[in-house]
């Protein structure tokens, strides 16, 4: 956010008087998805109107535009709509009621406070604040003309001076003798203007101020840098003073030109053996502060010392247009100094930030990397080892996303996982702004252009510096724009060439931890690379976010084919009943714990991917493990994890799983069915084969009705195998088939009673096929079953309620 700040105000807000000091990224509640900015300003003339203006991406997507205004003085109601819980959501009370939705809780109430700041300050009618926490609302800021509302340094602006009564008699006289001073300013201008170059003369003296000036002007004071800025602007005009034809070969001016060159060389050392001093002494002072750091996860600040650098900017572009030789060797020296100084700031930031992940001392002893890390790296012969338990006993195995080593799986838990991300998330924070810094201080000091400039314009680092030196007088010539931003990257890439190796080392630890936190920086680093792309998709923190993003996405990677590998590579036990198989519930929990972390992120794609192989793999690995099964049916492992299955898809509602969500439901109900009817089997056996002897009799061409008059079909035949079966024998046949039941399936799933039903349903259709026979078969005879339907169904339900 950083970067994007960056990039508003100098495209949008610097071209129209207006500072930008606080922005929040915005969609609008309830709508499809179209990000926008809304920033907080004030004018830079008096008097300040402070406006909330609204910023979106072109429609080409090339650059960013003004949209809407709104003045603060008519916002009425602001409301946060909680005050206790995290909530991006909150509502702009103008003209009327605006909606909005933040891309995160910081980022609203950051932008909530300064709104309050800003009504506390130049606002008479104040805005109410609903729903709105009281530490966010902080006492009124003080009214001092130069207080920054947002906490940050403001410019300082030239005070207007009047003319004294020397200096208006003067312009008088002048205007006096010119008739048409007055009528034409533009001419009495130009008058002037002539009349100062003859002032000025055709001469090549140098003033003995200025001359002391180079030779021994303070370079430590405001005052002395001024004076030697001045006289180093004025040695070059007079070195590049236009001679008349022939005066450069007179033996005076060329002695006069050789001065003007021994000054030049004496100024330049000078200049750039105190500006080395000034680096070697940067690295000390700055060192003194690191132990403040040392605890706390951030990083030194190193504003006072670019601020107190900037005052040497127009000195080193006097330097750059004419010793280029030294102005490279200070650029190579820089580099060298702050590129050590960087390096121990960042290396002990990164390792406060990992003793924050494990919490160890620095050696990692006491963690030893050990933790899930064993998910990724784990032997050949310990992936054999995994063996499918009883579920209840599930979570205490090692399997394919938990935990192999010394932590158990409870360890691993959402808060744990949401502490990484936070600190992650705060190292990326804090490299952001650090790196922009050091990027915008280089393009200023070293006189560098960071973007091309239109044509007319001026450059924004001479705007800021006041207007640059005189340029005509240059040992190494000029460069292009192009070869000035790829200077500005390689000496970024040299001060900051541990960022990239300790990010990746951190990244490392993560995955080692937990490979689930390959989610976590997936989506954050994704972020961070869209802000500074953003930006400009070619400058140094982009290009390391890039490289970084493709670490990243590998462990991602690496983290779902290993997931995949050990379903592949999983062993079930032959004592035990298989239940929900470990790595079912496994996406179970990947995928809740995925869904939750990527709600909104730009690489949704990458997750949608890896659910298609992962799915795909656990259907796979669950027809493998049912084929496998001894003690529990094929049928039973194939109904409980593929319905177990279809509650996972059809509770996250995944829209790229819809047709797997179909699959597994149908497996279900295939699998349910098929149990059911191998397990029910024929419960009344002799009846049943009694009957398919009188359906083979009808298929053979004897009509039902004359079916009775077979010898071994007859009616007292049928009486006596319907003996067999009496109510008391049926209960208790049902009765051993449900002990059965019970046996293969698990507590987990809960499908005992599912599954009884079915088998209910399914006898009592057996039972009404044998009525619908004897009523054809053997019409007008009395014959029917010793229990009845209503008896199965007591049966049944007395049954399992004594279960």
């Amino acid at each position: 956010m950083t970067a994007i700040k960056h990039a508003l105000q100098r495209d949008i807000f610097t071209p129209n008087d207006e500072r930008l000091l606080s922005i929040v990224n915005v969609c609008k509640a309830g709508k499809k998805k179209r990000n926008c900015f809304l920033c907080a300003t004030v004018t830079t003339e008096r008097p300040v109107q402070v406006n909330v203006v609204k910023v979106k991406k072109s429609d080409k997507g090339d650059f960013y535009k003004r949209q809407t205004a709104w003045a603060l003085r008519d916002l009425a109601v602001v409301d946060a709509k909680d005050a206790v819980k995290e909530n991006p959501e909150f509502d702009l009370h103008f003209d009327k009621v605006y909606k909005w939705v933040a891309s995160s809780t910081a980022e609203k109430n950051t932008f909530i406070s300064c709104i309050w700041k800003l009504n506390q300050r130049y606002l008479r009618k104040k805005i109410d604040f609903i729903n709105v926490s009281s530490q966010l609302l902080e006492e009124s800021v003080p009214s001092g003309e130069n207080q920054s509302v947002a906490g940050g340094d403001e410019e300082a602006v030239d005070e207007y001076q009047e003319l004294n009564a020397r200096e208006e008699q003067d312009i008088e006289i002048m205007m006096e003798g010119c008739e048409y001073a007055i009528s034409n300013a533009e001419a009495f201008a130009e008058k002037l203007s002539r009349e100062l170059q003859v002032l000025d003369g055709n001469h090549m003296d140098l003033a003995k101020g200025h001359i002391k000036a180079l030779q021994e002007g303070d370079l430590t004071s405001s005052r002395g840098i001024e004076a030697c800025t001045n006289a180093a602007d004025a040695l070059l005009q007079c070195m590049n003073v236009a001679l008349r034809p022939g005066h450069d070969m007179l033996h005076a001016v060329k002695e006069q030109q050789q001065r003007f060159s021994d000054l030049r060389e004496q100024f330049a050392r000078r200049l750039a053996s105190h500006l080395n001093s000034v680096f070697v002494q940067q690295g000390h002072d700055q060192s003194s502060t690191l132990a403040q750091h040392s605890v706390e996860l951030t990083l030194p600040n190193h504003h006072p010392f670019h601020r107190d650098l900037l005052r040497y900017a127009k000195l080193m572009e006097w330097l750059k247009n004419t010793d280029y030789g030294k102005y490279e060797g200070l650029t190579k020296n820089y580099m060298d100094y702050l590129s050590r100084l960087y390096e121990r700031e960042i290396k002990d930031f990164f390792e406060v930030a990992k003793i924050k992940m494990t919490g160890t001392t620095k050696e990692g002893k006491k963690f030893g990397l050990h933790g899930s890390s064993g998910k990724l790296t784990g032997s050949t012969s310990s992936l054999n080892k995994l063996s499918v338990q009883s579920s209840g006993s599930r979570r205490s195995q090692s399997s394919s996303l938990l935990d192999m080593g010394n932590m158990s799986a409870s360890d691993l838990d959402v808060a744990d996982r949401t502490k990484f991300d936070k600190i992650f998330e705060q190292v990326l924070s804090e490299l952001e702004p650090l790196c922009l810094a050091e990027q915008d201080f280089i393009s200023k000091f070293f006189k560098l252009q960071q973007h091309q400039s239109i044509p007319g314009t001026t450059n924004e680092a001479e705007e800021m510096d006041g207007g640059s030196l005189s340029r005509s007088y240059t040992s190494g010539g000029p460069q292009t724009v192009s070869s000035e931003k790829d200077m500005i990257r390689q000496m970024m890439t040299k001060i900051f060439r541990c960022i990239e190796p300790e990010l990746n080392n951190l990244i490392a630890l993560g995955d080692k931890i937990d490979s689930f936190n390959s989610l976590y920086m997936l989506v954050k680093m994704s972020h961070h690379v869209w802000t500074a792309q953003n930006v400009d998709p070619a400058s140094f923190l982009s290009t390391t976010l890039g490289n970084v993003l493709v670490t990243v996405k590998r462990n991602f990677d690496k983290c779902i084919s290993n997931q995949m590998k050990q379903m592949d590579e999983v062993k079930i036990s032959k004592k035990s009943k298989v239940g929900i198989l470990p790595f079912v519930a496994e996406f179970e929990e990947f995928a809740g714990l995925a869904e939750s972390i990527f709600k909104n992120a730009e690489r949704r794609g990458d997750l949608d991917k890896a659910y298609i192989k992962l799915i795909r793999a656990v259907f796979v690995s669950v027809e493998k493990v049912a084929n496998e099964s001894q003690k529990t049916p094929r049928d039973v492992v194939m109904m409980e994890n593929f319905h177990h299955i279809f509650a996972t898809l059809s509770r996250l509602k995944i829209s790229c799983l819809e047709s797997e969500k179909k699959e597994a439901k149908q497996k279900y109900t295939d699998h349910l069915q098929s149990y059911v009817i191998y397990s029910l089997g024929q419960p009344l056996e002799k009846l049943n084969h009694f009957f398919e002897g009188v359906e083979a009799r009808v298929a053979q061409g004897i009509r039902e009705e004359e079916v009775s008059y077979q010898l071994a079909f007859n009616k007292q035949e049928l009486r006596k195998v319907i003996k067999e079966y009496p109510g008391k024998e049926v209960k208790k046949g049902l009765d051993n088939l449900y002990k059965k039941v019970d046996k293969h399936l698990c507590e987990e799933e809960n499908l005992l009673q599912v599954v009884w039903h079915s088998m209910q349903d399914e006898f009592i259709r057996q039972y009404k096929h044998f009525e619908g026979l004897i009523a054809r078969c053997y019409p007008g005879s009395g014959i029917t079953m010793e229990f009845t339907i209503q008896d199965i169904l007591d049966y049944c339900s007395s049954i399992a309620q004594s279960h």
